[in-house]
């Protein structure tokens, strides 16, 4: 009987997976929609490995800087029109590079996600999933860990540059990178905002409990934190000041919520030099995504299956997959403008935007290239 229970999910999710709509939620009125057509989008191949997770510049406005699927992280050189290495997060690199499936070695290799400059030393400091929280000189090389306490997969990061404290996220403390959708399917709410001070060396837990933490950036002023909880498709906001949080019925002690009900998994977040702040949605929402959210059950049952997850995610992404980012507002945290491909031009996941110099770095987990728009 439980075979038989077993099978009528498995059947199930193959159902879901096949009947699909991926037309996603559409923007409200009054939002800006900013539609992508090639050729205007560069594509920008990242030789050897893929993945450009999240993007950042160095004190002197050279890169973008990102984290591939080797372990490598790597500058752009826009005169050149190339990408160099410029450091790696473990001294074990034999098998490494080259092609094959990297998934299978990151845990041995590294996987650097979030990444930040220290403004004032100039500093790199890089969010390894398994390596955990590192720092590389101006120079780059070989990176060292900054803290000895164990962390299951470290995620994103950002640097409050008055005091060079750093906050970041551990996604959770009982699943690892490769096995994501076990994180995403069983429900885990074990993930953490986390705060390093490296004067001290000491680390503080600012919040527990959530559901895949993912992204996290400081405001503009530094009064706050958000931090994304992409399980449940929404964005926190820690006040680092108590007094500045609100008394609302949302509000649970100095955090509240900033934006709920995303029309898409949420990934990494970063400030806009607009205003607001862009976030990348690995995926839009589908009667898929929305029906496994409101049913947790079925997904923890389907873990129980003799399925590899993560090898069923890795094809449906690649050809059912359907990325966008949105533009949040500052205050309210509603949506302001959508980044997404047209006609053919779609990402198949989109986890972070960084905009420079009217110019949106675009990255995804699962591309062997980096996308480029001029606004």
């Amino acid at each position: 009987m439980v075979k038989l229970l077993f099978l009528l999910v498995a059947i199930s999710f193959v159902l879901l997976f096949s009947l699909t709509d991926f037309s996603g939620e559409s923007p409200k009125h009054g939002e800006s929609m900013m539609s992508v057509h090639l050729p205007d989008f560069r594509l920008i191949p990242t030789t050897g490995a893929s993945g450009p997770e999240s993007f950042v510049f160095d004190i002197s406005g050279d890169g973008p800087y990102t984290g591939l699927s080797d372990g490598r992280i790597v500058k752009w050189l826009a005169n050149d029109s190339r990408w160099i290495d410029f450091a790696v997060t473990t001294s074990t690199r034999e098998g490494c590079e080259g092609p094959h499936e990297h998934q299978r070695t990151e845990h041995v290799c590294g996987r650097p996600l979030g990444l930040a400059f220290d403004k004032s030393t100039g500093d790199l400091y890089i969010a390894d999933a398994y390596m955990g929280l590192l720092k590389v000189g101006p120079e780059g090389g070989l990176a060292t860990r900054e803290l000895d306490e164990p962390l299951r997969f470290t995620n994103s990061l950002d640097i409050d540059p008055r005091t060079g404290v750093v906050y970041f996220t551990d996604s959770s403390s009982v699943y690892q990178r490769r096995n994501y959708i076990g994180a995403m399917m069983s429900g885990d709410k074990t993930g953490r905002l986390m705060k390093y001070d490296p004067n001290t060396k000491q680390v503080t837990t600012l919040l527990s409990n959530l559901a895949f933490a993912n992204g996290v950036v400081l405001s503009q002023n530094g009064d706050y934190i958000l931090v994304v909880e992409t399980a449940t498709c929404r964005i926190l906001r820690y006040w680092l000041n108590d007094t500045s949080s609100t008394t609302t019925p949302e509000s649970r002690g100095n955090y509240e919520f900033f934006a709920e009900r995303l029309p898409g998994f949420p990934d990494n977040i970063k400030r806009s030099p607009r205003g607001g702040y862009w976030v990348g949605l690995n995926t839009k929402h589908s009667k898929l995504t929305k029906f496994a959210m409101s049913n947790a059950w079925l997904g923890r049952a389907a873990l129980g299956l003799p399925v590899d997850w993560m090898k069923v995610h890795s094809y449906w992404v690649k050809y059912k997959g359907n990325g966008m980012a949105v533009r949040l507002s500052e205050g309210s945290g509603v949506i302001s403008e959508v980044f997404e491909g047209k006609n053919g031009n779609k990402w198949m996941s989109i986890s972070e935007v960084e905009e420079k110099d009217a110019t949106l770095w675009v990255g995804s987990v699962n591309t062997p290239f980096a996308g480029m728009y001029k606004i």
